[in-house]
Order: C-alpha cells, then sequence, then structure tokens
C-alpha cells in the first residue's frame, strides 16, 4: 500500500516562507503524478499544485508565482515552496498521488484537479500564517 507522509508544516508570519516535504513509500514514485491539497476549517479540500511524470505542473490561481512544485525522484520526495504567505493560506495541506498520468494536462483543461483525481493521499501537515 502507498503511504505517504509530508513533513516541513509550521507557523510562520505573513510574508514568509516555508517548505513542504512529501516523500512516498511502497510505490514507484517516478510513475505517480504528485499532488498538493489543503484544507482549511469549513471549507473544502482544493488543489494546490500538481506535477505529473515528466515535471508539468498546475497552479491554483490564488498561489501562481508564490509556490513553486517540485519532485526528486532519486528521494522520493515531492516539494512545496511557499512564499510571500497570506493568512488565507491557513490550512491543513495533504500529499496526493496518482498513477494517472493525465491530472496535469487533461483533467486541468477543463476543471481543477479534484479529491476524487487521487488515490492515494498523506495525513497533513499543519500550515499557519499570522497576519
Amino acid at each position: 500500500q502507498v503511504r505517504l507522509e509530508e513533513s516541513g508544516g509550521g507557523l510562520v508570519q505573513a510574508g514568509g516562507s516555508l517548505r513542504l516535504a512529501c516523500t512516498g513509500a511502497r510505490m514507484t514514485f517516478n510513475e505517480y503524478t504528485m499532488g498538493w491539497f489543503r484544507q482549511a476549517p469549513g471549507k473544502e479540500r482544493e488543489a494546490v499544485a500538481c506535477i505529473n511524470l515528466n515535471g508539468r505542473s498546475y497552479y491554483t490561481e490564488s498561489v501562481e508565482d508564490r509556490f513553486t512544485i517540485s519532485r526528486d525522484n532519486a528521494k522520493n520526495t515531492v516539494y512545496l515552496q511557499m512564499s510571500s504567505l497570506k493568512p488565507e493560506d491557513t490550512a491543513m495541506y495533504y500529499c496526493a498521488a496518482d498513477p494517472s498520468p493525465d491530472i496535469v494536462v487533461v483533467v486541468t483543461a477543463t476543471r481543477p484537479p479534484s479529491v476524487s483525481d487521487f488515490g492515494y493521499w498523506g495525513q497533513g501537515t499543519q500550515v499557519t500564517v499570522s497576519s
């Protein structure tokens, strides 16, 4: 069974930066599309960024130019570098994985990635941005 473990969350002031990491186990990491989602209290889980097997990426509009997703297949790890953080970025951040190669290019041509597009999830890491 695929296992995903996030790290790197914490408390940061507005304008600051954090780097989240997600390490996968029991999977052939370079065969999976990886994603970061977030869920704030009382809100639905939303896609933040995704990266496919070839390194092509998707970002939700609210984080473009502030967040960068990357992957290191040799380390079985996907990263989310977050800069210029805002209080509205406060949420639990979840790592997700799926063997489908179509999420970043095909799916996002018509809609944002959704929870149902990913089959495997981590437990989440909390990011809190103070004003």
